[in-house]
């Protein structure tokens, strides 16, 4: 049975099993719908990332199964959360993992904080308690010293489980004017800025039909700078294929002289836009093609979307990456860490094989970054030969 048709046949109103707890809370309807459905509704909510939308969890994720959640209160939408089950090898146990999830409809709803509690409480219950899974629940990166979210997760008995190597994220402020956007950069890109304004740059929005144009651009510049890549390059045909009106991301480049140097998709939905993936020529440094192409996505984010801030990622240990991105948050926004996972399982066998799943990753994970970081000595020292 296909992943479409096994959510269509699970289309049901859930029993919610939100506990009242005070008399005043009312309890939330629960639906699981189609993808096709979920990324239509969830592409409207305030808090919608590019990883709580099945058109991009489909293709990064093909071994798991989504059931799309929606949270109403007396018949109106009020939340939701993309629930991503993967069976683990041999039937051992299954995790529920949603990432930067659960997210609301309307961020200034006056109950927001409440809500969320329920949704994760559904979610407890649901996959924990009574299908005996281990639930993962990320966070999303938050200012400040403290995330809300990670701690009422803490706070309703979840456990801190592993984190990313380098969590944090590089945070922009885009509801700024020009003048006072300009005067929040970092000094020194500040100056970059001003110095790419005078290279005979040009900045354009494109439509998805010219994805092909971003990827001979990509392809070249993976093949130049030989770097590993495992992110989720390969989701952008189906992620792009979105109608319009919905959470599809965006294409912009900048060219010089007709030549495309530089290019980057970016998320536009919700209250935070999000720098997804960007390639650039060997022209583009000279000409800090870069700069210009991020003050002007920033500038355009601010005239035509609700987004607030623009997520530009990490850095993944490139200290070249953290000059740029810190430099462009400069006094205009944060830089935060991702928090890391939230675990809980009732069952034993969910929580021992879970944790084990985990540990076995992140093993994986640090090997394979080792060989990579091995590889790339070994091709210094011959480069210097």
């Amino acid at each position: 049975m296909s992943l479409a048709s096994n959510i269509a046949v699970n289309t049901r109103i859930l029993t919610a099993h939100v506990a009242a707890g005070a008399a005043a809370v009312e309890p939330l309807q629960v639906e699981i719908i189609a993808p096709d459905a979920w990324d239509r509704r969830a592409s409207a909510f305030d808090g919608i990332c590019q990883e709580q939308l099945c058109a991009y969890a489909q293709a990064r994720w093909p071994g798991v199964v989504l059931e799309p959640l929606i949270f109403s209160r007396d018949g109106q939408t009020v939340g939701g959360a993309l629930v991503m089950i993967q069976p683990l090898p041999l039937g051992l146990a299954s995790i529920a993992l949603t990432k930067w999830g659960p997210i609301l409809a309307d961020n200034a709803d006056s109950g927001a904080d409440r809500l969320m509690g329920q949704m994760v409480d559904h979610i407890t219950q649901a996959y924990a308690k009574e299908r005996g899974m281990m639930v993962t629940i990320m966070a999303k990166t938050a200012p400040g010293d403290t995330n809300a979210d990670f701690q009422r997760l803490m706070a309703k008995g979840y456990v801190k489980g592993q984190g990313v190597r380098f969590p944090n994220r590089y945070v922009v402020d885009v509801r700024l004017d020009d003048e006072t956007r300009m005067a929040r950069f970092g000094q020194k890109w500040r100056y970059h800025l001003r110095k790419s304004f005078k290279a005979g740059l040009s900045f354009e929005r494109a439509g998805p039909e010219q994805l092909d144009r971003f990827m001979v651009l990509y392809n070249a510049m993976s093949d130049r700078k030989q770097f590993p890549d495992y992110s989720a390059i390969d989701s952008l045909d189906s992620f792009l294929a979105m109608p319009g009106g919905t959470a599809r991301p965006e294409l912009f480049f900048v060219t010089h002289e007709g030549e495309t140097v530089a290019g980057a998709v970016i998320f536009t939905a919700g209250h935070t836009a999000a720098y997804l993936y960007g390639a650039t020529n060997d022209d583009a440094l000279d000409l800090r093609a870069g700069y210009f192409l991020h003050w002007h996505i920033i500038r355009w984010l601010r005239d035509n979307t609700e987004a607030k801030v623009y997520d530009l990622g990490g850095t993944d240990g490139f200290q070249g990456l953290h000059q740029f991105k810190s430099g462009m948050v400069g006094e205009g926004g944060y830089i935060a860490p991702i928090p890391p996972m939230a675990n809980y399982a009732i069952s034993l066998r969910a929580r021992f094989w879970g944790a084990l799943a985990y540990e076995a990753r992140a093993f994986a994970t640090k090997t394979r970054d080792g060989m990579e970081h091995l590889k790339r000595k070994i091709m210094r020292k011959l480069r210097r030969a």
